[in-house]
């Protein structure tokens, strides 16, 4: 039987080919005009992407290459930070903190769970620096509510920065980055932007600028000031991922396409397609009488579902390899074992989602041994699609 390989994981997430084309076309060196005119648009196109008047910069490493540099820009040994955590990305704000001499205070939630605006309330003390969050923490398909926690953070006054984890959220949630006052909000290039692992990028308010010329935490390669100086150039400040950066602009251009000229009209339809494909799985999910591991908070970028009684995750992550060679990812820390993730953010449709709830069901049935209704996972995900594309259409 023929398999093709298939991703469904939260990164790296399928290629857009005209992405794939651009990045193996692309020669030009990084001190070159033609570079400077690729690495100047991409970085205006970024700000149309994440929306924002802020400056963003793109760097050459993953995501956590940027979440280290908002912590070692921002801060002092000895500063204190809050850090919100319910999961693996929310623990590497942690890690990265203690790395870097802060005082680490957090408010801590059980995996799958999102935070009490009022305890946060109560945790943000005059001498709180920085408060470092995850928009949709990926290990467990959980979405947190950044618009009312920047509310909170803003209330507090300006001395307190706001830093969120956007990796999986931008491209897949709505936000205001300058209306909520989000300081540095950080993404990564292999999730909804299509193209392969290997860039970070992020926004920076002048409020997070202004922290910098004070902070005194090492740094080298990760130093935003002399990025920004390298980007007002046209350049990077050390030697860039010259054609993932063609590849970038290929996406970025996609978009607009997607948008019919507007890349914020673009960025919309790709949060709103990743919306849909969730829900769509969500309800394929519960079809099967599979329980969502994060139902009060679910993200569009990863569904999270709980292995089924008795079963560990790691064998209908296998199944899904061994039968139809396509990748779902397994739980992560002291998740692994209990939950699998399907992921909908960036180059996926409603094709992909549909076949991957039919491999789904066929998964099910053999690592359980039960009876399985075969297509309901499929029925009810396209009942889902039904209602929602017919209330597109009246509203027009």
């Amino acid at each position: 039987m023929l398999h093709k390989n298939r991703l469904f994981t939260p990164g790296p997430t399928p290629l857009l080919p005209a992405a794939q084309f651009a990045e193996a076309s692309f020669t030009a060196h990084h001190r070159t005009a033609d570079f400077r005119t690729l690495f100047s648009r991409v970085l205006a196109d970024m700000k149309e992407f994440i929306g924002t008047r802020n400056d963003v910069l793109v760097l050459a490493c993953s995501g956590t290459g940027a979440m280290e540099a908002a912590v070692s820009n921002l801060t002092s040994p000895g500063d204190k930070i809050l850090v919100l955590t319910a999961g693996k990305f929310g623990e590497r704000w942690s890690a990265l903190g203690q790395a870097f001499g802060c005082n680490v205070e957090t408010v801590s939630k059980p995996y799958g769970e999102t935070f009490p605006l009022d305890e946060i309330r109560l945790k943000l003390v005059a001498d709180v620096r920085a408060v470092y969050v995850q928009a949709t923490e990926t290990s467990t398909g959980a979405r947190h509510d950044v618009k009312g926690l920047a509310k909170l953070v803003r209330a507090a006054g300006d001395d307190v920065l706001l830093v969120v984890d956007a990796i999986t959220g931008l491209g897949t949630t709505q936000f205001d980055v300058d209306g909520w006052g989000i300081d540095v909000i950080i993404g990564g290039s292999q999730k909804a932007l299509m193209i392969p692992p290997g860039l970070a990028y992020c926004a920076v308010s002048q409020r997070a600028w202004q922290r910098m010329e004070s902070t005194r935490s090492p740094r080298y390669y990760f130093d935003l000031p002399k990025e920004r100086q390298a980007a007002a150039k046209g350049e990077s400040a050390y030697t860039p991922a010259t054609s993932l950066l063609a590849a970038l602009g290929a996406a970025l251009d996609y978009l607009r396409q997607l948008g019919n000229g507007s890349l914020a009209a673009g960025r919309q339809d790709l949060v709103n397609n990743a919306e849909l494909m969730a829900e769509m799985t969500r309800a394929g999910a519960k079809a099967l009488n599979l329980q969502l591991f994060a139902p009060s908070c679910p993200a569009a970028a990863v569904t999270a579902i709980a292995a089924p009684a008795g079963v560990d995750s790691g064998a209908i992550v296998k199944e899904f390899r061994e039968s139809f060679n396509a990748i779902v990812a397994n739980g992560q820390g002291e998740m692994k074992g209990k939950l699998f993730r399907m992921a909908h953010l960036g180059y996926y449709d409603y094709l992909d989602t549909i076949g991957a709830l039919a491999a789904l069901e066929q998964v099910v049935a053999r690592v359980t041994g039960r009876a399985v209704a075969f297509g309901s996972a499929v029925r009810a995900a396209q009942e889902v699609y039904a209602a929602k594309t017919a209330a597109v259409a009246a509203a027009r």
